[in-house]
């Protein structure tokens, strides 16, 4: 007789259709009886993962929390999973996955004294294939999981070998569902039953596993339920109904299939997808998290090094509470924006007290971190830019500062850029403020940033006769002309009667189709999950150019009040024009919406920026941005946690990271597109399409046939008003594309901070703290180990091949030689004292 493994559990989502206070409430309510039941009844054994929700009884009801640890000690309680909480497993970053991983460890560890080696996550909508070798190097060798079903990811067998990018394998189960509801678990049993009779002989389960217990708002086991499975055991001859735990589960699996010699299917891919309206729902919650992410990963970069040189203690505390308010907001119904409206409120609420943490330890590191710089001289206003990764970077910096004196002439005060004595070339735009008078400046300049180290520019003024003026702003025969911009590789035609991209060449080379980057109106059906579809490729129309009178009057330039004439400008025109770079804005509209964009032309090198910033006020629509390529027979690949996806080009939606392109390796050629906070992306014939906005309605769930919508009131839709984009593209060689992309992203996400600061000329100015040598080697983490006193540097090969990396850390004499397989992320562990540096294991053990 085999074994089915009963899991008894209680699905316990902190917020969704709630807010966090009921959440607590029905946890409270949940672990209560559940501990009832487990001293209650022999043989029950409760499983609970999610570390956040022990928390709440610990501190909530601490008898509680106590008879549970009696209860786990006698192993009528099992700590299950063992993550902070069950986030989304698609958009959060391959470094978050390691901190809801390590989080959980360590708080179980110390309360509970468990390590749980199966993951579970019941209720997320799809998993990164970067997960596999994460959760292998943190310890687990089995994952228990239940979506997608078999119609949106086909599997072999719901027992299966989950491979990842580096080989990585552990042992992988898809259930049916989570629980059951109240009074049900019996006929659940009876139904497994009946369909395991269905299957061929060699395809039946050599263990079971199921599910149950009353969950997705707590309630886990119920007195009718165990009555039933109590009486449903004595009675079945063909199954042994055992209450059980995960690892127990897999570790009869794994026996019986050695035994049986019978050997698991393998898969090697990601599981999805479902629920793929979820890559874009509530897109503000997604940038922001995607924001805290990159400052956690910058300021935890900025303090080790500042900790390292003695020039700040290391703040454990204060990071931690800014990292757990990160992994909340990556809960898998906040992330993927499938809450309601007031859970989105409060998880921006929360992702902005991580970031006011973060700012403030990243300015504090800043200012320590200018340590040696010397004084400003007379009429220097020193630019310091701190550089945090291990390389150099080259971009276009700018900079706002004051002026000593306002000017109240008819000169202007024109800085001049240098650094060490050095003239580069420069030019002042618009400042951020709107005062007209010759006070404030914003300048920006081309410059190479050294790795790892504070950066000094200087700027001086220089009076002219005059503001320097710009013949092509808005006069309408130039524009025409200026919208053709070439530097020494690219050369970029924007249309002036369409505003978009006609065409984007680099080294000679065309990339793009004409009419790029318009703003395409999809249709959806209100429902934030797009559960019954894959795709959103239905048009219902695209922005258009709008008339100088319409766009004058959306720019503002058209008001009279407030003592300005008003004045009709051209939709499409240059907003700046210098030695560094030529800004090109065009103005758009659609139905009720209205759209500025802004293309930053480089004077060096072959990066296109594009901002885009959309007043939107459509229902029910969905919009993307569309980039097609000419390079219609590449394959499409994206990143993902700690690895790289490749597409199928089918127009179905798809969960991206950082970045996406078209590589074709015939033609060795590749067209990269770096983003901002986006998640959802589709690909067909050389398009790819970037999902901006999902204007559906909140937490509306389609249920059989009934009305998806009430129709007797007004119902707020997501993401109405203002939201803003920034993209990167950039074309090239396909090899020097996939090596260098991952590494341009992190920077577009972590971007060195410059400030207009005045040093006291103390302290020593120190050597660059860590430098990695090659390109596709990218620097995950560099932070304060937890299990140790010591600090985890985390590598991640990003091109998919086999590399060898220096690791060289000048200022304390130490460097390593690190072989890194293709995709592998490998950590380093540095002694607290700065004297040795070697590899270990991901959590620095």
């Amino acid at each position: 007789m085999k074994d089915l493994h009963l899991i008894c559990n209680a699905h316990i989502d902190p917020v969704w259709l709630w807010d966090m206070e009921e959440g607590i409430s029905a946890a409270i309510s949940t672990f209560r009886m559940a501990a009832v039941f487990c001293e209650e009844y022999d043989g029950l054994v409760f499983n609970h993962n999610e570390v956040v929700v022990y928390k709440w009884i610990e501190e909530m009801e601490p008898e509680l929390f106590t008879r549970i640890q009696e209860l786990v000690r006698k192993g009528k309680w099992h700590i299950m999973g063992g993550w902070y909480l069950q986030p989304d497993c698609n958009m959060p970053g391959g470094e978050s996955f390691i901190r809801q991983m390590e989080t959980g460890r360590e708080y179980f560890r110390e309360k509970f004294g468990k390590q749980p080696t199966t993951a579970i996550n019941f209720d997320p909508f799809g998993h990164s294939r970067g997960l596999v070798q994460l959760m292998a190097k943190a310890g687990f060798d089995s994952y228990l999981f239940c979506r997608p079903g078999q119609g949106d990811c086909p599997l072999p067998a719901d027992d299966f070998i989950w491979v990842g990018f580096d080989g990585s394998e552990i042992m992988a189960h898809r259930a049916d569902t989570y629980g059951t509801l109240m009074g049900e678990a019996g006929k659940k049993v009876e139904e497994w039953m009946d369909a395991q009779k269905r299957k061929p002989e060699e395809k039946q389960p050599l263990a079971g596993c199921m599910l149950w217990g009353v969950g997705n708002h707590g309630g886990g086991p119920s007195r009718v339920d165990l009555e039933e499975l109590k009486a449903l055991k004595e009675r079945t001859g063909e199954w042994n109904l055992i209450h059980s735990t995960p690892e127990a589960y897999f570790a009869q699996r794994r026996e019986a299939a050695k035994a049986a010699g019978r050997e698991e299917p393998r898969v090697e891919r990601d599981l999805n997808s479902w629920a793929v309206g979820c890559y874009t729902s509530q897109i503000r919650v997604k940038q922001k998290h995607r924001e805290a992410e990159g400052t956690l990963s910058a300021v935890e970069k900025m303090l080790s090094q500042a900790a390292l040189r003695g020039l700040l203690p290391y703040p454990e505390k204060e990071l931690k509470e800014a990292q757990e308010a990160l992994l909340f907001s990556e809960f898998h119904d906040i992330l993927p924006g499938s809450s309601i409206q007031s859970v989105e409120e409060a998880s921006l609420q929360m992702l902005d007290h991580s970031l006011e943490i973060l700012n403030y330890w990243k300015r504090r590191a800043f200012f320590a971190l200018l340590s040696g710089e010397k004084k400003a001289e007379e009429g220097e206003y020193p630019i310091l830019i701190y550089n945090p990764h291990p390389y150099p970077v080259e971009d276009i910096f700018s900079c706002d500062f004051q002026l000593a004196n306002q000017n109240w002439s008819e000169s202007y005060s024109l800085p001049v850029i240098s650094r060490d004595g050095q003239i580069l070339e420069s030019q002042v735009e618009k400042e951020a403020c709107n005062m007209n008078l010759d006070w404030r400046k914003r300048v920006s300049f081309h410059a190479v940033l050294e790795p790892s180290c504070m950066n000094r520019f200087s700027a001086r003024i220089t009076m002219v006769d005059k503001k320097p003026g710009n013949p092509v702003y808005l006069e309408e025969e130039h524009i025409k002309e200026a919208c053709c911009y070439s530097n020494d590789r690219i050369r970029v035609r924007i249309n002036p009667e369409t505003g978009l991209l006609d065409s984007y060449e680099v080294d000679g080379e065309e990339y793009l189709r004409e009419g790029s980057g318009a703003l395409v109106v999809m249709k959806t059906d209100c429902d934030p999950w797009g559960m019954n579809r894959h795709s959103y490729r239905e048009e219902l129309g695209r922005f258009r150019l709008m008339g100088k009178e319409e766009g004058s009057r959306y720019s503002g330039t058209s008001n009279e009040r407030h003592g300005s004439a008003g004045c009709l400008i051209p939709s499409v025109r240059i907003v700046e024009d210098g030695p560094v770079k030529r800004v090109v804005e065009a103005v758009m509209e659609y139905g009720h919406s209205q759209a500025c964009i802004r293309y930053i032309l480089p004077a060096r090198g072959t990066k296109l920026r594009v901002e885009i910033r959309v007043n939107w006020a459509e229902k029910g629509a969905f919009l993307k941005w569309e980039i097609p390529a000419v390079l219609k027979e590449a394959i499409p690949f994206a990143e993902t946690a700690y690895g790289v996806m490749e597409h199928r080009s089918d127009g179905e939606e798809k969960v991206f990271h950082r970045w996406c392109g078209f590589f074709d390796k015939n033609k060795k050629r590749a067209l990269t597109v770096i983003n901002q906070g986006n998640y959802g992306v589709d690909f067909m014939e050389g398009a790819m399409r970037i999902s901006l906005l999902h204007s559906a309605v909140y937490s509306a769930h389609p249920i059989g046939d009934r009305p998806l919508l009430v129709q007797d009131r007004f119902l707020p839709y997501i993401d109405q008003g203002e939201r803003s984009f920034a993209f990167e593209i950039n074309g090239g060689d396909s090899e020097e594309r996939r090596e260098f992309v991952t590494r341009e992203a992190v920077v577009f996400q972590e971007k060195p901070m410059a400030v207009p600061a005045f040093p006291s000329g103390e302290g020593e100015k120190g050597k660059p703290v860590i430098l990695v040598d090659n390109p596709a080697v990218v620097l995950g983490a560099f932070r304060k180990g937890t299990a140790n006193d010591c600090y985890l540097l985390r590598l991640y090969e990003s091109s998919g091949k086999k590399q060898t990396a220096l690791v060289s850390l000048p200022a304390l004499g130490l460097e390593l030689p690190v072989a890194m397989g293709a995709c592998e992320v490998k950590t380093l562990r540095l002694s607290a004292d700065g004297g040795r540096l070697e590899e270990c294991g991901i959590f620095g053990e």
